[in-house]
């Protein structure tokens, strides 16, 4: 007990000594959000004596006496000096976030600033999301933001989706540094294009309805702003490693100059993602790398070259199954039709392998002190495709065993090798669709101060995209070749491994753009008025179905102008209290397949109407020393919602329409908050209340051929029935507390309800339709526990991370049945119990 007691003693003499060598301690927060700011700089005013906060925000600094100033700093806030008259800890230092800093970003990237602009925003630092991912797919971060619905969809690496306010990622707007990412004939994101963005990764910021992109984008839900690291990155760097769940590892490093002397300043980063997959047959492998070179030329003028990309092959579950088959399956909820053993090996019948590259350089120039210029100039070049099968399907459902084993590819091997002998083709075969894209862009947009309060900002917006997409042959299964009889241009061949088969064709897609913005600011008073006009059009190439001879091959160009207005104002009414409110309308051209709506040339729709939002926000939100809280209520009417039906033609064929008059509302109320109880503990909240209804039915649509021939009517029942796909009810509740200095316990709880089964408006053909089938509720805990320690020199962190703690057994996805019942549904089980563990040395 007295040994005890004497280094008690000694320890408490050591550390009044160390202070008394004039050592200060302090913790550095962000007073936005109140988490921590890591690799904030602190320095002794007056000295060279400097550093930067750890991963938690703390610093320990030595001072040369027992008073003196320090000068705390952090790209985008407001630098801050502290006095102190002793030495020891300060306590918290909070920096605010700084608009005119902001302002590069704010102007390339349309950011919005607290308090500032009026929108519904939630933003997650780098902090948090290397604390959060884990494994976790990248846009699963994001499941704790009002709004927000994410899954892992079929459970392959990279095949999360994301909803926002119950809208897909076809009318959610993705942005990278400013750059729109949404594919331009569809709309869609493939988040495995970007599993290398989260070791990168700044800020993310979610902007829930119309936003502040100045831009003309598809965000009708909702826009999500990427911002990866550039000049504002430390000198140093990191080395990452990681393990978890069925056979996950991830190991890198990063690597950056920081900002030299001469202006310069490069960030490195590459990685490696390897596993088995949870989901039976999902393996996958991935690299990521990021390039940025940055230049600072005098005082006016920046440039900055970024490159990035993420090629990958990962097995996929493509298709839902019942309930009854997860539940007889002996996987269970891992079950997964769609792979299957060939001579040995694991040979995944659907897969996806891509490549999509993205370099942009940007230029920012300071012209004077009231005008400012920002350029990107942009190229996208993508490579791959997803598999499949082909010939005759029924050969795939042999499997080596029962119905959940997977597939025996050896037995179509040798009917393969037999019909050979007998000079025959393939019965059955692989096969993959290719999607291969270039896409070439500029953005540029000039900010003029007319007056003190008020700023011009006008811009163009250029994009050119060609999209090629043709099916190939990948894998014969032992046969000689495939035939094929789809090519105009090359009858009957017989394909080998590389071949194309069954199409090819080529999307043309132009956009020009342009765009204004005025912005008032003064005093607690700031508000803007937005107005944009875009031009987009689209031209089809078929190889395929039309001889090389054929004019009818390549169809005109079309054009369908889109514009878009809208405005919003933000007032403080003190230091604790703001309200804003925005309001918008904007036109939404339709997308490629709703201009070609066959798999042809012929079934053109030069005229399909253009998509009509309109949208309507009001929202209050609250700032105090321990609590950040967000209050608002939103509108969204979404009418002539693109909407295809298929139908018999008189003479036996499928013909497909476009049909007008699908009209859908979303609205709804959110709140989130953060709150910081102690020192020690952080709270953070959120609640979401959809209501998204379609509106009405349509009903005796006349269906004409291209001869002005009536084949066919429509009606589509749905109005008031619910918009299924996403929980229209989502809750989070989530814990962080330092357990000891460097070492924090993290505690998330989500809860999704009122979610239905996806379903086509256009299957709803029937008046005594019901509602489709209710998912159940359910609710999951994720854990984490940091902590952070010197390794050496070198500031070290292990991440523990577990999903899904309790292994709640719960439906993420689900497509409505014949029945409109839990029998009937066909469904994606979400991940059960996962973990992983993860470290990161600085240096």
């Amino acid at each position: 007990m007295k040994k005890k007691y004497f280094v008690f003693v000694a320890m408490l003499l050591c550390t009044a000594f160390a202070f008394s060598q004039g050592t200060i301690t302090g913790k550095i927060l962000d007073g936005d959000l109140g988490g921590p700011l890591p690799g904030a700089s602190v320095v002794v005013k007056g000295t060279t004596n400097g550093m930067a906060a750890d991963f938690d925000g703390n610093f320990s600094i030595e001072a040369p006496s027992n008073s003196g100033v320090l000068v705390v700093s952090y790209i985008g806030y407001i630098t801050k000096e502290v006095s102190f008259n002793a030495v020891g800890n300060v306590g918290n230092i909070t920096l605010m976030p700084d608009a005119e800093a902001l302002e590069e970003v704010v102007i390339v990237a349309s950011v919005a600033v607290d308090r500032k602009t009026p929108v519904a925003v939630s933003t997650i630092k780098a902090a948090d999301i290397e604390l959060k991912l884990g494994t976790q797919e990248f846009p699963e971060v994001l499941k704790s933001t009002p709004g927000v619905y994410a899954t892992k969809s079929g459970g392959g690496f990279g095949d999360g989706r994301i909803n926002l306010r119950g809208f897909d990622s076809e009318n959610v707007a993705v942005m990278i540094n400013g750059v729109p990412v949404n594919d331009m004939e569809n709309g869609r994101v493939y988040w495995s294009n970007w599993a290398g963005l989260s070791d990168v990764t700044s800020s993310m910021q979610v902007q829930r309805g119309l936003g502040a992109s100045k831009v003309a984008v598809p965000s009708i839900g909702g826009t999500i702003n990427i911002l990866s690291k550039t000049t504002d990155v430390e000198k140093g760097g990191s080395i990452i490693g990681g393990v978890g769940n069925d056979g996950y590892q991830k190991y890198g490093a990063t690597l950056s100059t920081g900002l030299m002397d001469n202006g310069f300043a490069a960030t490195v980063s590459a990685s490696k993602t390897t596993g088995e997959g949870y989901v039976d047959g999902t393996q996958f492998n991935g690299f990521n790398y990021f390039v940025n070179i940055s230049k600072q030329i005098n005082d006016n003028h920046k440039l900055s070259l970024t490159s990035f990309g993420a090629p990958q092959t990962h097995g996929q579950r493509q298709n839902r199954s019942s309930i009854d088959t997860y539940r007889n399956a002996e996987s269970g909820i891992r079950f997964n039709p769609d792979w299957g053993y060939k001579n040995g090996q694991v040979t995944h019948i659907e897969d996806n392998f891509y490549h999509k590259s993205q370099t942009s350089l940007n230029h920012y120039w300071n012209i004077n002190d009231k005008s400012i210029l920002s350029s990107a100039l942009y190229a996208s070049w993508g490579k791959g495709g997803g598999g499949g099968t082909a010939g005759n399907t029924d050969l795939f459902n042999t499997r080596l065993g029962g119905f959940d084993q997977p597939v025996d590819l050896d037995n179509i091997v040798e009917i393969n090798r037999e019909n050979g002998r007998q000079g025959f083709g393939s019965d059955a075969y692989l096969r993959a669709s290719i999607n291969n894209h270039e896409w070439f862009g500029f953005l540029s947009t000039y900010k003029n101060s007319l007056t003190e309060n008020l700023d011009l900002l006008v811009g163009i917006d250029l994009r050119d995209y060609t999209g090629d997409h043709y099916s190939e042959v990948t894998d014969l299964l032992g046969g000689s070749y495939a035939l094929d009889n789809d090519n105009e241009n090359n009858p009957n061949a017989r394909l080998q491994v590389g071949d194309k088969r069954q199409y090819h064709n080529v999307g043309n897609v132009g956009w020009q753009g342009f765009f204004a913005q005025a912005e008032y600011s003064q005093d607690k008073l700031s508000a803007f008025l937005s107005t944009a006009i875009s031009n987009t059009s689209y031209q089809r190439i078929d190889y395929f179905n039309y001889l090389d001879s054929d004019p009818d091959q390549k169809t005109d160009r079309y054009n369908f102008l889109g514009y878009s207005v809208k405005g919003g104002a933000n007032y403080n009414i003190d230091d604790n209290h703001n309200v804003f409110a925005n309001i918008g309308y904007f036109e939404k051209a339709a997308n490629f397949g709703g201009v070609f709506v066959g798999f042809d040339n012929e079934n053109q729709n030069p005229d399909a109407e253009n998509q009509k939002i309109f949208s309507a926000e009001i929202g209050y939100g609250y700032r105090s020393e321990k609590l950040a809280a967000n209050l608002n209520i939103y509108r969204t009417t979404w009418n002539d919602r693109t909407e295809t039906a298929t139908f018999n033609n008189p003479d036996g064929t499928l013909g497909t329409a476009n049909i007008l008059g699908v009209n859908a509302l979303h609205q709804g109320i959110e709140l989130d908050f953060t709150y910081r109880a102690t020192d020690e503990l952080t709270i953070t909240g959120m609640a979401s209340f959809g209501d998204w209804r379609w509106q009405n039915n349509v009903t005796d649509v006349e269906i004409f051929d291209e001869d002005q021939n009536l084949v066919n009517t429509v009606d589509i029942y749905i109005k008031d029935l619910r918009v299924g796909d996403a929980a229209q009810t989502t809750m989070a509740l989530g814990l962080n507390y330092e357990v000891m200095p460097k070492t924090n316990l993290i505690v998330d709880y989500n809860y999704y309800d009122n979610l239905y089964a996806n379903y086509d408006p256009s299957d709803r053909g029937d008046a005594s339709t019901p509602e489709a089938w209710k998912v159940p509720d359910y609710g999951l805990f994720d854990a984490g526990l940091r902590h952070g320690f010197k390794l050496g020199e070198f500031d070290t962190t292990v991440t523990l991370r577990m999903n899904n703690v309790f292994d709640t057994r719960y439906i993420a996805d689900a497509q409505d049945g014949g029945d409109h019942d839990a029998l009937t549904a066909s469904v994606f089980y979400g991940f059960g119990r996962t973990f992983s563990i993860s470290t990161k040395i600085r240096f």
